[in-house]
């Protein structure tokens, strides 16, 4: 019997080195993919990608050449990228679009409305990621972590042994574990 039990110890100790180092790999990818998915999860009431902003600058009548005006403009505003298009949506609105912007210029005014969208940096990398944006290298992250996390899942089950381990209260955590998702699909209609 004790020579059995010194056969599993060993098992067991690898099986709890492995587990915890694959679980500090999992940590970084594991915070991306849940603020991601949280952010995601509630796209309806926020844009998780950009904040958008808004906001109005009294510059003074404004003459010479429309292109003249934008530029003038762009450059009180700090824009240093180029008109994507430049058009007069009537004779007192010059319009300019940029890359995540719009500026409404009233030339005879100076009245100057931009409005546009600043990119969220940490939650739209994380969503690029989530989503797979970056495809077929990063397809090859996403396999190798979800691998991982079925590893923790499954080696998790035999970390420990008796009434608190898999045969004792552990395998009621995995039946109402597995529960919740096959509730909510019945319960839903499902797809």
């Amino acid at each position: 019997m004790a020579e059995e039990r010194g056969r599993r110890l060993p098992l067991r100790a690898l099986l709890r080195a492995i587990h915890r180092d694959v679980g500090y790999l999992a940590v970084g990818l594991t915070v991306v993919y849940a603020l991601s998915g949280l952010a995601v999860n509630h796209i309806g009431q926020w844009d998780p990608n950009f904040t958008a902003h808004d906001r109005t600058v009294e510059l003074g009548p404004l003459t010479g050449s429309d292109d003249a005006i934008v530029g003038a403009v762009a450059q009180k505003l700090g824009i240093n990228d180029p008109p994507r298009e430049v058009y007069r949506a009537a004779p007192t609105e010059i319009s300019v679009s940029y890359p995540h912007r719009t500026v409404h210029i009233d030339p005879t005014t100076g009245h100057v409305l931009d409005e546009g969208q600043d990119a969220r940096f940490f939650l739209r990398a994380a969503n690029w990621l989530h989503l797979n944006r970056g495809k077929k290298a990063w397809t090859y992250a996403a396999d190798s972590y979800a691998a991982a996390l079925l590893f923790l899942s499954i080696s998790g089950l035999f970390m420990i042994r008796g009434k608190k381990g898999l045969l004792g209260r552990g395998a009621l955590l995995v039946l109402a574990g597995m529960a919740i998702p096959i509730a909510y699909v019945t319960l839903s209609g499902g797809p």
